[in-house]
């Protein structure tokens, strides 16, 4: 099944040789784009089918435990104390990155269909360029190797800012330019971090340097339980967390490092932006979950928690006043992003295994409800060629599939109970709620405030005075079918998430665990335990 992984994350790349081969001609380059991404969802799906919830007692002991794992020397090197240094070609996937594969998958498939009419020029190099985004994304996702985790993390900026410097909107150079600036400059911070992590470790043990991440999270823990009276592992967990944090902190985005998206959404293409707020932004909460929380338990506590969560609080309640007050749908739209993305890494820092599973399936909710809100956005542009909310007024009547989605798509955003948003911030609220009440409280206004702006937008935008749309456009017309293509399979996963939870945390939840175990072992003095303790069964 490795073969499997392998082609999934490779195909996309071969399809964007392809796109740029058939360039003379604008269809055919569309029907391979929209093939690749066909098939490349079909794997991932297969993956999903063909994997297997982790062994709790394995992960107990070994933390990380990917499947489908593929390891193959990229470069290799001596080492002065006569060991030898690996930097590998490992990949894999757990219950961690499963749906974030998936989700990636779908919703390019999506971005295909939505850029059909809406890309004129340079048709080929906008397909490439997609693709090749996909294949980084897939890529960070099934990194197991710190080094390859950062090519891959740092490889997705250069089609993004491509998408948006070339066909995005009046002002596309200014936002790719910032959004490439702010990114790069936290990435390369990390970078810092990353290789300090290593280095440290190995000054630990002369003879081994590895990059593997789940040998990584085993030495560190190994480290800590046997203690050194040479080495203080809390300052260097707090050095190289602060180093990560720059980094992750940007691509979230966390509040304040938050000013490069409001402008990259807007001006970017209507696939870009879905593909920025479904999956891009993920690429931090996930470099946190995958990297920081196995990797820095010590960190974390001192110093993660209080900041992480004070950012996360006031990023949902800022996120959601600046939504509040938007005339713009696509800047609304972007600033909820701010927000909702607190939820995720409130439940994540909470640092149990409710938050932190409430946080990975905020991810994935995240995604295909402001996916599917980005899809709707670029749709009805398409058709009046503005996105202000008092030039929509009365579209209910005019267009009854759009207002159908649009108003789904809002539900399941605030969060609705039977939708899948509900689940995501509520677990996260649980978790939060069990170690740091008052933070829990203050992020729970960020749902109050979210229903009151989703609610606004669609009551300007559907329901308000109607708007004589026949001079400027002629007659509009509603969803098309490869329209609802685009948006149907995001809206039935937003219901059976919302119905069937249970599924999806069942699979993440071996991970979640063996994360959350890590922290139930932390004591006051800030020493992990390194005794391999049992897994809490189900109904303890």
């Amino acid at each position: 099944m490795e073969s499997v992984l392998i082609t999934m994350i490779v195909l996309p790349a071969v399809g964007a040789v392809l796109a740029l081969l058939f360039a003379a001609n604008a269809t055919v380059v569309r029907w391979v784009s929209l093939v690749t991404t066909f098939a490349t969802l079909a794997l991932a799906l297969l993956v999903v089918a063909k994997f297997e919830p982790s062994d709790p007692a394995r992960l107990a002991t070994e933390i990380m435990s990917p499947q489908m794992a593929s390891r193959t020397t990229w470069l290799s090197f001596g080492l002065s104390g006569g060991g030898q240094a690996n930097i590998e070609a490992y990949l894999g996937i757990d219950g961690l990155s499963l749906w974030l594969v998936t989700l990636t998958a779908l919703l390019m498939v999506s971005s295909v269909l939505v850029s059909w009419t809406a890309i004129t020029e340079r048709v080929a190099a906008f397909h490439a360029w997609m693709l090749l985004l996909e294949t980084g994304l897939l890529g960070v996702f099934c990194a197991f190797d710190l080094i390859l985790f950062y090519v891959f993390f740092e490889f997705t900026l250069i089609p993004l800012f491509f998408l948006i410097g070339i066909w995005g909107g009046s002002e596309r150079r200014y936002a790719a330019g910032k959004f490439f600036i702010y990114t790069l400059t936290g990435s390369l911070l990390s970078l810092v971090g990353l290789v300090a992590l290593v280095v440290a470790m190995n000054s630990q043990n002369p003879s081994e340097l590895t990059f593997s991440i789940p040998e990584l999270a085993q030495q560190m823990r190994t480290q800590m339980s046997l203690g050194s009276e040479t080495f203080n592992w809390q300052y260097v967990q707090v050095g190289v967390f602060l180093a990560l944090f720059a980094g992750f902190a940007i691509k979230v985005p966390l509040f304040p490092f938050h000013t490069w998206l409001p402008l990259a959404h807007v001006e970017a293409p209507t696939a870009g932006s879905v593909m920025l707020a479904g999956v891009l932004l993920k690429l931090g909460t996930y470099g946190f979950l995958r990297i920081v929380l196995p990797l820095l338990p010590l960190a974390v506590v001192e110093t993660g928690v209080p900041l992480v969560a004070a950012l996360s609080v006031m990023g949902i309640i800022y996120g959601a006043l600046c939504a509040l007050g938007q005339t713009d749908m696509k800047r609304l739209i972007a600033y909820s992003s701010v927000s909702h993305l607190g939820f995720c890494m409130l439940g994540l820092f909470a640092l149990n295994a409710e938050g932190i599973a409430g946080g990975t399936m905020q991810m994935i909710n995240h995604g295909l409800s402001t996916g599917g809100l980005f899809l709707l956005v670029g749709m009805i542009y398409e058709r009046l060629h503005t996105r202000q909310l008092d030039e929509m007024g009365g579209l209910a009547s005019r267009l009854p599939l759009f207002a159908c989605f649009l108003i789904f798509m809002s539900l399941s955003s605030m969060g609705l109970p039977g939708l899948n948003g509900f689940i995501g911030e509520v677990l996260s609220l649980i978790g939060m709620f069990k170690v740091h009440p008052l933070f829990a409280v203050l992020g729970a206004i960020g749902i109050v405030l979210g229903a009151w702006y989703l609610l606004n937008m669609l009551q300007k935008v559907l329901f308000g005075p109607k708007h004589d749309f026949s001079g400027r456009h002629g007659h509009v017309n509603d969803l098309n079918a490869r329209e609802l293509f685009a948006l149907a399979p995001i809206a039935v996963m937003c219901l059976v998430i919302g119905i069937f939870p249970r599924y999806f945390l069942d699979v993440m939840k071996p991970e979640v665990d063996a994360i959350a175990l890590i922290y139930s072992q932390t004591q006051r003095d800030g020493v992990v335990a390194a005794a391999a303790v049992e897994l809490p069964t189900e109904g303890q």
